[in-house]
């Protein structure tokens, strides 16, 4: 085995057509030497540190899997999407064909820990999709320029649009894998969906991608698995409890290092303390991508549980909670709480917790509201191909789907406390 040093990495020059045996999918090729030499970057073997589901491990034991399992997945599914593609009469090049599974493997990088938390916390105004886009140009320089195309997928500027589509739209790789994988890992049933089906109805038309009539089925309960996915795994209130819990810590510990306050911290995630970190920063200070880039859920995690013996007594309660999930009570409603009813919790946990004032109880009591929309035709059609060549929106070919309820934006009105408060308001 012959080894050469490139950018400080070492990149293995033995054979790098592995096999990897996937739960959900079975045995997944790596189909090319760049797209193992991105797979064993240190950017992405991170994502093995990262879980897919953030919190919901909490709920659902079984859901801990990582954001590098469902990258590797959904590659896999890129790849038979290709195949099917090409089997139709779709021109897709050998290159291009490479260019997509990469773009879909490296679409979800720039994710941190616990997923969205830190876009909450520690960082400011930043998605993961602007911090993806700005590690796979910096994988590019890497690769000496060679996924260039990739990014141009990702970013929906490269001339053939179909292939983002494929990495980010209605019926994206993305979607099919997560709903699967999440599934599986959860055992929640109701998001199990026909992938290979959904996938063997895919053509283009016109450079976009649609769906044959006979998939009109899969693509139902596709879109129904998604919806119940998202109230019963993604959106669960319990996972939405403990969320804001640690977003609340997280800037709680903030905010007391702002202040002076000395807290245990890995030097990576001290740097996100310290720092008042925005888009800015990440597009002209190196440092600051290097540091994310080490970022993961145990630096989370063994700062929390050092936490738990702070002086503070708002984050050592937090803390000690968090870790030994003792989750705050949250209740749901489909109208807003009254301001009285809220006002009311909040002077209860300031008498509880013996807080300060306002500004310390916005650290213990949260209140506001989550959205699922499970399609929107507004954003991209899902169009049914029928055998005359006619494209209909899929609720239109649909004859179980209602549009007035498929296409509503669905919201739920939380507010969340310690259950100690509960007890005490029954």
């Amino acid at each position: 085995m012959r080894k050469v040093i490139f950018n400080r990495y070492i990149i293995s020059m033995a054979n790098k057509r592995k096999i990897i045996n996937d739960p959900v999918h079975g045995f997944i090729n790596i189909p090319s030497d760049l797209v193992f030499d991105l797979i064993q970057h240190p950017y992405f073997q991170r994502l093995r540190r990262i879980k897919q589901l953030g919190l919901t491990h909490l709920v659902y034991p079984g859901a801990l899997h990582t954001r590098f399992q469902h990258a590797i997945g959904a590659m896999h599914l890129m790849m038979s999407a290709i195949n099917v593609l090409r089997s139709k009469g779709v021109n897709i090049s050998d290159k291009e064909a490479e260019s997509a599974y990469i773009a879909i493997l490296l679409h979800d990088i720039g994710h941190g820990p616990f997923s969205h938390v830190l876009e909450d916390t520690i960082i400011n105004d930043v998605t993961h999709e602007e911090l993806s886009r700005l590690i796979m140009n910096r994988l590019n320089v890497y690769t000496g320029n060679a996924i260039t195309d990739a990014i141009a997928i990702f970013e929906n500027s490269y001339p053939a649009g179909f292939f983002h589509q494929l990495v980010s739209g209605q019926l994206d790789m993305d979607r099919i894998d997560y709903l699967r994988r999440d599934s599986f890992y959860s055992g929640v049933s109701e998001g199990i969906i026909g992938s290979e089906r959904i996938i063997k109805m895919l053509n283009v038309v016109d450079d976009k991608l649609v769906i044959e009539a006979k998939g009109i089925y899969s693509i139902e309960k596709f879109l129904v698995a998604r919806r119940f996915m998202y109230w019963q795994v993604y959106l669960h209130k319990t996972a939405l409890a403990a969320e804001m819990m640690l977003i609340s810590i997280l800037k709680r510990a903030r905010l007391l290092v702002s202040h002076g306050e000395d807290l245990f911290a890995p030097p990576q995630l001290r740097f996100f303390l310290k720092n008042n970190i925005g888009y800015e920063d990440f597009m002209h200070d190196t440092k600051t991508l290097d540091n994310f880039m080490i970022l993961d859920d145990d630096d989370i995690m063994s700062s929390i549980k050092s936490w738990i013996s702070a002086d503070d007594h708002i984050l050592s309660q937090l803390s000690g909670d968090f870790v030994n999930r003792n989750l705050f009570h949250i209740e749901l409603r489909n109208e807003p709480f009254p301001e009285e009813e809220i006002e009311r919790i909040r002077t209860a946990v300031k008498e509880a917790y013996n807080l300060k004032d306002d500004l310390e109880c916005n650290f213990m009591v949260y209140s506001g509201s989550v959205t699922n929309n499970t399609y929107s035709p507004s954003d991209e059609n899902i169009n049914i191909l029928y055998n005359n060549n006619e494209l209909k929106d899929i609720t239109e070919a649909s004859d179980m789907l209602n549009i007035s309820v498929l296409g509503k934006i669905s919201r739920k009105h939380y507010l969340c406390y310690p259950k100690t408060v509960l007890s005490r308001e029954q």
